[in-house]
């Protein structure tokens, strides 16, 4: 009675429904409807409507509510709020604040000539200038070895196996914004998340707002942090201003409880600083950009892995199947999987990395017939025989892999001693595991290569899985485009690229040698055979 409708329609449908709810959702955060009858009751005027005359102050404080005494590090006299500024200033660090204590900053906007605390109309908000993160380990010279300096250094970061303890480190930047725009809030329809930054006030019959002013978090970044220690007296502090727009506001505001809530669910502020980058590196259109991407990326990765393994649940035989890449696809998967771990990649990041590496094991498994016989508690591996027509392959594949370790050998030897003797690692440890990705970064496409030359020898395509094949190559366009609007090592940028003329190849050996759909394949089965149906009686 009902067609059967097959899961790749079922997630291309829920697809395209996640993409219009995530659209109308922007679109709701974005635009505010503003208030209708602007003589109403109901209609909240801004204060700023009035152009008072305004200051700034910015304090701080061991403690966010100014108990134990506060200091004023800097004020704007005539602040405009439509005149964005700039002012690099150096702020004193308590004694508590330099053996690894926390320092707060509050930031007021107030009446001009009027201390903060006895304006009944001011605005402030608290943030904190510190944050805790553990310390980088140095890095040494290998072949030279390191001073005594260096070695304080790494004893006093618990490189000796010590328990590395979380450091206090400063924010460099702190950032401010004001909504300046004459907007009319509606009363019944006021959104929730301005409703926490906004401070109202009757006069007569008329309600108004107080200056929405925001501290933008996400501007603090990772690498702007200076490390503290008991001997830094003072330290530098960028303070920007400057206007923000109503929606910009609103949706600044969703992200930041976004970043707050993954740190709430154990991300640590590196893990934080990943997903910061997307915002604060790019502007909006670049933003919206990068979420269409990412979301058609992330539909054909889960298009090319459903494909995948459905192709390798069902292979029986590797003819045609190049063994040896199959092989180097493992490696080189566990070796970047060992590196994001080595350089405490984003948890976002390598968790992916840590199932694609168990993926790729599973494929080693079935493209080399490995059984797996429990004798007790001891495992036993046995592999399968080949047939005449995958000894065959195998001797395709040896030959292409010959010639190209007369070229790949060199190289990638000769780029580790390179960097063994000029560039600085943390460990032995450290030195293999970036030579190893070095090398599957910069020749890990010459492994595709043997694939190309068994497919050459044999002139036939059709054993490949041609699916899986198609959604890989949407992304590696895909992620062309992200190489260009996000923050990456260049060396990943350029395995971007790289992966791009490999599969160009084998499109052209796709067109060169068709499939043949009226031929039975090893299964028995014709592409074009019409399927037998039951007799229809007249």
């Amino acid at each position: 009675m009902f067609q059967k409708t097959s899961l790749t329609t079922i997630i291309v449908g829920v697809f395209i429904v996640y993409v219009l709810h995530t659209c109308w959702v922007m679109y709701g955060i974005v635009y505010t409807k503003p208030c209708e009858k602007p003589k109403g009751d109901s209609c909240i005027t801004p204060y700023l409507a009035g152009k008072p005359r305004l200051q700034l102050s910015i304090y701080t404080s061991i403690r966010p509510n100014a108990e134990g005494g506060h200091s004023l590090i800097h004020k704007e006299e005539e602040f405009d709020v439509h005149t964005r500024f700039e002012r690099l200033i150096n702020v004193s660090l308590p004694k508590k604040t330099r053996r690894n204590g926390t320092l707060y900053a509050m930031v007021f906007v107030h009446q001009a000539g009027v201390m903060p605390w006895q304006d009944p109309r001011q605005v402030h908000l608290v943030t904190q200038l510190t944050t805790y993160m553990l310390p980088k380990p140095p890095e040494v010279s290998l072949i030279q070895g390191q001073d005594e300096h260096l070695q304080q250094e790494r004893q006093s970061t618990g490189g000796d196996g010590e328990q590395v303890r979380p450091v206090s480190h400063w924010r460099s930047r702190l950032t401010l914004n004001i909504v300046a725009e004459d907007f009319l809030f509606d009363r019944d329809a006021l959104p929730s998340d301005v409703h926490r930054y906004m401070r109202v006030f009757n006069s007569g019959k008329k309600m108004f707002y107080l200056p929405l002013l925001f501290i933008d978090e996400l501007s603090n970044r990772v690498k702007d942090l200076m490390e503290i220690n008991s001997s830094t007296a003072e330290l530098p502090l960028t303070i920007s201003y400057d206007t923000i727009a109503l929606g910009k506001l609103r949706f600044w505001i969703h992200m930041q409880d976004a970043v707050y809530s993954l740190q709430q669910f154990g991300f640590t502020e590196k893990d934080a600083d990943e997903i910061k980058g997307i915002f604060v590196d790019t502007n909006l259109y670049f933003l919206a950009l990068t979420f269409f991407v990412a979301a058609f990326h992330l539909l054909f990765d889960f298009l090319a892995f459903k494909n995948d393994i459905s192709f390798w649940k069902h292979k029986k035989s590797m003819v045609g199947m190049s063994s040896k890449a199959v092989l180097w696809r493992c490696f080189s998967t566990i070796v970047i999987f060992l590196y994001l771990l080595d350089e405490q990649t984003s948890l976002l990041v390598l968790i992916p990395a840590g199932i694609g590496s168990l993926i790729e094991v599973w494929k080693v498994k079935k493209a080399f017939k490995i059984y797996v016989v429990w004798k007790g508690a001891v495992p036993q591996f046995l592999f399968g025989k080949s047939d005449e027509s995958e000894r065959r392959t195998e001797e395709y594949d040896s030959l292409a892999m010959k010639y190209l370790s007369y070229l790949l050998y060199p190289l990638c030897v000769g780029g580790a001693v390179y960097a063994l003797v000029f560039v600085k690692y943390k460990s032995w440890y450290s030195w293999l595991i970036n030579s190893l990705v070095n090398g599957v970064y910069a020749f890990g496409f010459l492994f595709m290569l043997p694939q190309l030359f068994v497919n050459y020898k044999l002139k036939s395509v059709a054993h490949l899985p041609w699916k899986a094949f198609m959604y890989k190559a949407f992304n590696t366009f895909i992620d062309d485009v992200f190489a260009f609007i996000i923050t990456m090592p260049t060396s990943h940028r350029l395995a971007c690229f790289r992966d791009d003329a490999v599969f160009i190849i084998y499109l052209y050996q796709r067109w060169l040698y068709p499939v043949d759909r009226t031929r039975v394949n090893e299964y028995g089965v014709s592409y074009d055979e019409e399927p037998k149906r039951k007799a229809h009686k007249d």
